[in-house]
């Protein structure tokens, strides 16, 4: 008679905003219900305790290390700002990342927090896909000395810094120097994070299934200044050439910040690692970004409608 083996302890890592009042119901109504079907949920010391959550038979605190090590999912309550500090927590393990939108726009959530019954039951039977998202690597040299390095899952951001001061950059695309800009900064982005700074900026939309690095200068001075979008193979580079006082700073998903000092050379090239974010539907970006900006779309009749008014007519 062959003996069963062991049990298989499901674990999922709960972050939050507890500075958001309805992220306080929103958490306990999901450490309850996944409890309940035996499903472990791991958070952090400080949220935990933020949130009046207490350590018992199926809610643990993170130890040391790795925090979303051996969970399934990282299920994350708040806005885009707290998916990315998500994508921080869970960029070793690859953890799959699902949001539960408390923000204002929230594009990198899949759900919204007045829907959680359902999401909850998508996590017990399993109803989700995970969606690889390009990352970007972001290196900082000077005379050829690694100072820092980093990811991102949206944008690095080159920024001036001082505000009645411009900055002088020269920028590159695969080890060919491209332009020189007078500008208020660069943006480096992903598909993700097009919608994000990089749509602030002026620049492109570009759909997650495309895989491309993109480029967006801000208010830049110069003859040739658009947004650029390359393959995800090439490296972007810019380099800092004035001006000598306080000459900028370097913010990565806007969470990370480094200062550049004059000749600083940042290079940003595609990531190694993708992040993973949780699809719970199968609705098209056009719809997310419909819904998301609020984008008028009245009088559309579409294909299907014209084939159906054709068939009545015949």
């Amino acid at each position: 008679m062959s003996v069963p083996g062991p049990v298989e302890q499901r674990r999922v890592l709960l972050l939050a905003h507890p500075g958001r009042a309805p992220a306080h119901d929103v958490a306990a109504q999901l450490v309850a219900a996944l409890t309940a079907h035996g499903i472990r949920v791991r958070l952090l010391a400080d949220e935990a305790a933020a949130l009046g959550l207490t350590e018992g038979t199926q809610v643990e605190l993170a130890a040391e290390g790795d925090p979303s090590a051996d969970c399934e999912l990282v299920v994350v309550i708040g806005g885009d700002g707290t998916i990315l500090r998500a994508a921080e927590v869970a960029h070793e393990s690859g953890t799959p990342i699902l949001g539960v939108n408390l923000g204002h726009v929230g594009f990198l959530a899949e759900a919204e927090y007045d829907d959680v019954s359902a999401t909850i039951d998508a996590i017990v039977e399993r109803r989700y896909t995970a969606e690889e998202r390009l990352t970007i690597e972001v290196a900082v040299f000077r005379e050829g000395e690694r100072l820092w390095r980093t990811f991102a899952l949206n944008e690095a951001s080159v920024e001036k810094g001082a505000r009645e001061r411009m900055l002088e950059v020269v920028v590159e695309i695969d080890g060919r120097p491209l332009s020189r800009w007078g500008c208020d900064g660069v943006v480096c982005a992903t598909p993700t994070g097009s919608t994000a700074y990089n749509f602030s900026a002026g620049g492109p939309i570009v759909w997650p299934g495309v895989e491309a690095l993109l480029m967006v200068p801000i208010s830049a001075h110069a003859l040739f200044a658009r947004p650029l979008v390359v393959a995800p193979t090439s490296v972007l580079a810019i380099e800092v050439i004035a001006p000598a006082e306080a000459s900028g700073v370097l913010w990565c998903d806007g969470r990370r910040s480094f200062e550049l000092p004059l000749g600083a050379r940042i290079e940003v090239r595609r990531g190694q690692r993708p992040v993973r974010l949780v699809r719970l539907h199968e609705a098209p970006f056009t719809d997310r970004l419909v819904a998301k900006f609020g984008l008028p779309v009245e009088g559309w009749r579409g294909a299907s409608e014209r084939r159906r008014r054709g068939e009545a007519r015949a």
